[in-house]
């Protein structure tokens, strides 16, 4: 994917059913370290509570080694699967949603408990201001002083940012552009220095 939506800040969501007490956390998080992080920062807040039901798209939407839930001893597929299933229909990535839920000793049932558990999550999404993120790849590239201007006003009309400059004998930049836009600067580069810059994969 070029790009997707992310959350823009955490949203928190409260709910009393049937004398159970739902709050349903959502936050950016970028990755499933970050998400675990997130998970156990709310264990910490709510020790008391009786279940700590998760869901996350750790990654971009579409990918699936991102993917994570659980429902923390409430029954199989009642809490994290209509969890999960609410954030992958929202599109939206990097994103994990926690609902905490205090018990209020009525059970509510298989069908209460999805219910409960995916209409947290959806209510949260429904109030979650997101932002666009479009991830860029690194390179580097060898230029004359002369090239510079001309770089970075090509690098500006392709959306990429100049991450580094090393001023020797020649111009070293490291350089950080969108992948829907790699092929249009390329060509362009070789346009304005009639073929003789070429980018390479910057090292990790």
């Amino acid at each position: 994917m070029d790009s997707w939506l992310i959350p823009a800040e955490s949203v928190t969501v409260s709910e009393e059913i049937k004398k159970s007490r739902f709050i349903t956390l959502v936050a950016h998080t970028t990755g499933v370290v970050a998400a675990k992080e997130f998970l156990e920062k709310v264990r910490s807040e709510h020790p008391a509570a009786r279940h700590h039901c998760w869901a996350w798209v750790a990654g971009a939407p579409d990918d699936s080694q991102q993917l994570g839930f659980s429902d923390d001893g409430e029954p199989a597929g009642t809490a994290g699967k209509p969890m999960l299933a609410q954030l992958m229909g929202s599109g939206i990535g990097e994103i994990t949603a926690i609902v905490v839920r205090y018990s209020g000793g009525i059970k509510l049932g298989t069908g209460g408990l999805v219910k409960a558990y995916g209409g947290g999550v959806q209510t949260a999404l429904n109030q979650l201001p997101t932002v666009l993120k479009v991830p860029l790849t690194e390179y580097t590239l060898q230029c004359d002083y002369a090239q510079l201007a001309g770089i970075e006003a090509l690098l500006k009309q392709c959306n990429g940012v100049l991450m580094q400059s090393d001023f020797q004998a020649f111009v070293s930049l490291r350089i950080a552009l969108p992948h829907a836009k790699l092929a249009d600067f390329s060509v362009r580069l070789a346009d304005f220095s009639r073929g003789a810059l070429h980018l390479l994969p910057a090292e990790q």
